[in-house]
Formats: C-alpha cells, sequence, structure tokens
C-alpha cells in the first residue's frame, strides 16, 4: 500500500510564504500524476495543482502565479511552493497520486496538512 505524508503546513501571515511536501513510501516513477488539493471547512475538497510524470503541470486559477507544483523523482517527493498566501488560502492540503489506465485509475491520499493564513 502505498503512503503518502504530508509535511510543511502552518501558521503564515497574508503575504507570506509556505513550502509543502509529499514523501512517497515507492517511486514516483509509477504514478501518472500526483498533485496538491485542498478543502477548507464547510467546503469541498479542490484541485490546486496537478503535476504529470512527464512534468505537465497545471493549477487552479486561483493559484496561478502564487503556487508551483514540482517533484524530485530521485527523493520520491512532491512539493508545493506558495507566495503571496491570502487568507482564502486557509484549508487542510492533500497529497494526491494517481496510478493505472485511464479506464480504471487508483488515487491515493495523505493524511492532510493543515495551512492557516492570518489577515
Amino acid at each position: 500500500q502505498v503512503q503518502l505524508v504530508e509535511s510543511g503546513g502552518g501558521l503564515v501571515q497574508a503575504g507570506g510564504s509556505l513550502r509543502l511536501s509529499c514523501a512517497a513510501s515507492e517511486s514516483i516513477f509509477r504514478f501518472n500524476s500526483m498533485g496538491w488539493y485542498r478543502q477548507a471547512p464547510g467546503k469541498q475538497r479542490e484541485m490546486v495543482a496537478t503535476i504529470t510524470s512527464g512534468g505537465n503541470t497545471n493549477y487552479a486559477d486561483s493559484v496561478k502565479g502564487r503556487f508551483t507544483i514540482s517533484r524530485d523523482n530521485a527523493k520520491n517527493t512532491l512539493y508545493l511552493q506558495m507566495n503571496s498566501m491570502k487568507p482564502e488560502d486557509t484549508a487542510v492540503y492533500y497529497c494526491n497520486a494517481r496510478s493505472g489506465p485511464v479506464y480504471s485509475t487508483k488515487d491515493y491520499w495523505g493524511q492532510g496538512t493543515q495551512v492557516t493564513v492570518s489577515s
């Protein structure tokens, strides 16, 4: 069973920065894509950013230009650099990894890390 462990969350003031990390228990080469999702209180989980095995990235409009997703295959780790943070970025952030063919994908999730942005 794949394990994903997030770290790097915390409390930051508006305009500040944080970097989240997601360490995988096995090689991330096997995943078609990896990504970061977040869930704020009372809201549905939403995609923040994704990156494919080929390095293609996709961002939610709300974070474009502020957040950067990257992966270090040698360290089996996914990152999310968050700059110019806003109070509306406050949420639990989850790491995701997706494997398998298009018709039968399997998702793996981390336990989540809390990010709080104060105004």
